[in-house]
């Protein structure tokens, strides 16, 4: 797939020097001070015009470490310091200056093979507060490879990172203020520390997907790089300079600007052949495609940001094949995952956003957009259940004024034996339901309080509650079908045959071709209710075996174990009585 502009951009160290080159079109001269000292230019070096904005220069014996900034004449006479747009690494996230890497790093016999879809379970991680030994700062690459054998035997196949790069002002934050989206956040550990945790959890079977944003970039070198902007206050070259250019969280890429495009999809390739990344989940897609990030007006499509969005899934599964693309998006827009060559945008999988809002409406908590499982169940994209991502809980939901579900359900003990109850039940939908199961670091041992970018996992939790901790290793066991009796996990069908609004009480099949091992039915009661005879039709029959029942007391010795083992529904009758304990969740597979 062609699709550069200018190669070799940035730094490229040789044995006995090397070659720097940046886009500059509206400088009147471009100098490379290297090493750069702050207020002391007079080691710069003048670089030479090439066609198209571009300046260049080969500059001797550069090591890696070594620092350097770009020293821009701009037309009027102003001179500018700016650190390289592809630096690998920066001294310091704000102010710093970019620095020479080395690009050798030791992989091993790294032979690690991407994960099917429907087979993966994601967790998702901030590295700042994963695994925080100091309160005062944050988490690194290093402190989160501790914990990976833990999650290893939790059964998740896949870590997805919330965004490493580069952080404008916060190196505590989200990540979602890059500064500069090829260096990675240094008090994470940087560049290294990242080589070194993919390394680590590909070791264990673990797949790592990186979360990146190209929606917004922060107020940063970028802003009015070369001096030039159509407007005072507008961003210069690497941005829209007209209405195009606002988004609510800072200045919009120029997705039509041909050099800009190669910086986006120069960093798409970066992660996979520099860091061997499984897969990426791209921050808002729809303020990428949409001025006003609304599915719904097509007056304000972006259809240069369509088109790119299509060059990065086409260029990503031309890199890494098997690599899974994700979309935070609208969760409507079936173009998000339909394929380019039918005019869609590539993607592997789309965040289902309305997945989360259906689990709190059926627990009979506030979500911003209620709704039901009945009717998010079975939605699909272009026909096909794994084409999106499903959670209880994420970033998003448990922050920004919102809460962790656990917190939602007991505000004064989110420890609660109700919120253990409800959290298992939340989990089991999340693991049975259609889509790529995802789980939010700590949910699965009650991390408290809301998700922020400062308060860490409590660890000692997840012995504390060793029951619930290991109710989601079994759920995340059959999802993935590793027993070999619940493959309709697997599958790409689903029937929800039985709704009882009244007492609360939900019942669908799932299945792949269907028969022994494959067909499972999922019964869930979101009410506080116990019913010691319950009954209902199933939708075929046969033996099913229980597999999963949220009231063992192995789990909480706290909960009312019904003791319900197997069920028979046979010949004409498939009418079953089953006792149901409060909140509680059961998955039956059909057995010979």
């Amino acid at each position: 797939m062609k699709y550069q502009v200018k190669k070799k951009l940035g730094v490229i160290l040789r044995r006995d020097h090397a070659e720097f080159r940046v886009w500059a079109p509206f400088a009147k001269s471009v100098h490379v001070a290297t090493p750069f000292v702050p207020f002391h230019t007079e080691n710069k070096i003048a670089m030479k015009s090439e066609k198209g904005g571009y300046w260049s220069v080969v500059v001797p014996k550069v090591e890696p470490g070594q620092s350097y900034k770009y020293i821009i004449e701009t037309p009027d006479g102003q001179w500018l310091e700016r650190n390289d747009p592809r630096a690998r690494a920066l001294t310091d996230s704000d102010h710093g200056a970019s620095i020479v890497v080395d690009n050798s790093f030791d992989w091993g016999d790294d032979l690690f093979m991407p994960i099917p879809k429907e087979q993966q379970v994601i967790y998702e991680m901030h590295i700042g507060t994963f695994n925080r030994p100091d309160a005062s700062t944050p988490g690194t690459f290093r402190d989160a490879i501790e914990r990976l054998d833990y999650l290893r035997d939790l059964g998740v196949t896949t870590v997805e990172l919330m965004p490493v790069t580069s952080m404008t002002s916060n190196s505590n934050g989200w990540g979602y203020a890059p500064n500069e989206i090829f260096s990675v956040e240094g008090s994470y550990g940087g560049r290294y520390g990242m080589m070194e945790f993919v390394r680590e959890a590909h070791l264990r079977g673990l797949a790592v997907i990186v979360d990146l944003v190209y929606n917004h970039f922060a107020l940063t070198d970028l802003w009015q790089f070369d001096g030039w902007s159509a407007e005072p206050d507008s961003g210069g070259i690497y941005f829209y300079n007209d209405r195009r250019g606002n988004t609510p969280w800072g200045a919009r890429p120029d997705y039509g600007r041909p050099e800009v495009r190669q910086f986006m999809l120069d960093n798409i390739v970066m992660w996979f052949n520099e860091f061997r990344v499984d897969g990426l989940r791209l921050d808002a897609t729809a303020y990428m495609r949409n001025i006003e990030g609304h599915n719904d007006d097509p007056a304000n499509d972006i259809g240069e940001a369509w088109k790119l969005l299509q060059d990065m899934t086409t260029l990503a599964h031309h890199v890494r094949p098997g690599s899974l693309m994700i979309a935070e998006d609208t969760s409507v827009n079936e173009y998000i995952t339909k394929p380019v060559s039918e005019g869609g945008c590539g993607f592997d999988a789309q965040w289902g956003l309305n997945y989360s809002h259906a689990v709190r409406t059926q627990l009979g908590l506030p979500a911003p957009f209620p709704t039901s499982l009945e009717s998010e169940l079975p939605k699909k994209y272009n026909g096909q259940s794994f084409q999106k991502v499903i959670f209880s809980d994420s970033h998003d939901t448990a922050a920004n004024g919102g809460e962790r579900l656990n917190e939602q359900i007991t505000p004064d003990n989110p420890v609660s034996v109700w919120a253990r109850r409800r959290l298992l039940l939340a989990s089991t939908t999340v693991m049975t339901g259609t889509g790529i199961p995802m789980l939010l670091q700590g949910h699965e041992f009650l991390q408290e309080g809301d998700f922020n970018n400062w308060r860490e996992l409590e660890w000692e939790k997840a012995e504390q509650f060793s029951g619930i901790v290991d109710a989601h290793r079994d759920l995340i066991d059959l999802r993935r079908n590793t027993e070999g009796y619940t493959g309709g996990l697997l599958g790409n069908n689903v029937n929800v045959f039985h709704n009882n609004v009244a007492d609360n009480v939900l019942a669908y099949h799932r299945w792949n071709a269907g028969g022994i091992d494959d067909d499972v039915i999922v019964v869930l009661n979101f009410s506080a209710n116990e019913f010691p005879e319950y009954t209902f039709v199933f939708p075929l029959v046969g033996s099913w075996k229980v597999r999963f029942n949220s009231s063992y007391r192995g789990y909480s010795d706290e909960f009312s174990d019904t003791g319900l083992e197997s069920i028979e529904s046979d010949g004409s009758n498939i009418t079953v009585t089953v006792p149901l304990a409060p909140y509680s969740a059961y998955i039956l597979s059909r057995t010979a």
